[in-house]
């Protein structure tokens, strides 16, 4: 039996982080891979990249990371890229954009948004045709294979859907979950013999009040914002003073 823990959108909520973790251990599942957004949002993004490093056996780059390293230069991006090192900004630029795996002869593709780049979302509603596109090569993104099931992230809402027969499956978010107040990250088993999987979500209670007052004591823009995310599983927009949103 292979037993994966995928997290994602940690967002630099290290308390948040680390329950996942100590809950992983507990479970006894030894394999973890990360689907993006290790920084941005969050008070500690230094601290949350070098548990992913440490912890993580395969990770791939979110749009956060991408922006952080160096794509865009909104103040949320601004102010965490100072905090990391020269190495670290190197590190998330370099993630690749998906993994692509057999399991028993079924191919499994896991990407952060989408299969068609870092700012195309993918969502619940969705139309049938983009989300059986979701499942075809692209090449362009290095995903060679027409994937028999799909997991991704980005939206930070858990999500399991049959695409005419083919899983289509959100690990929701650790750091800034907004279909909850709750972290939330996904357990998959898989037989070696067979191509039959099991998909366990798993949501759990963290110091929230720890990750609050570190948010407050860091000095980082949209702390307010940040806040209101935690305490209410609601997005709040941020916006500049030259009036950009956020994504």
């Amino acid at each position: 039996m292979i037993r994966l823990a995928i997290l994602a959108d940690l967002h630099a909520n290290l308390a948040a982080t680390l329950a996942v973790h100590a809950d992983i251990q507990r479970r006894g599942v030894t394999e973890i891979w990360v689907l993006g957004d290790l920084v941005g949002k969050g008070p500690r993004p230094k601290e949350v990249l070098d548990w992913t490093r440490e912890h993580a056996a395969r990770v791939i780059q979110g749009n956060w990371d991408a922006r952080v390293a160096g794509a865009t230069h909104r103040p949320q991006d601004l102010w965490p890229r100072s905090k990391l090192s020269v190495d670290d900004l190197a590190y998330l630029s370099g993630l690749p954009y998906g993994i692509e795996e057999s399991f028993a002869g079924a191919w499994w593709r896991f990407v952060h948004a989408s299969s068609h780049g870092l700012f195309h979302r993918l969502y619940p509603h969705s139309s049938l045709p983009e989300q059986l596109r979701a499942f075809e090569p692209n090449p362009q993104y290095g995903l060679h294979q027409h994937a028999d099931a799909l997991v991704y992230a980005d939206t930070h809402e858990t999500l399991m859907l049959d695409v005419e027969g083919r899983p289509l499956l959100n690990c929701g978010s650790v750091g800034n979950p907004l279909d909850s107040t709750l972290p939330s990250y996904l357990i998959l088993e898989f037989d070696e013999r067979t191509p039959n999987h099991s998909a366990t979500y798993v949501r759990l209670i963290y110091d929230r009040d720890e990750e609050i007052s570190a948010a407050e004591a860091s000095g980082m823009p949209f702390t307010k914002e940040y806040i209101a995310e935690l305490l209410t599983g609601a997005y709040q927009k941020r916006r500049a003073r030259t009036g950009e949103p956020a994504s």
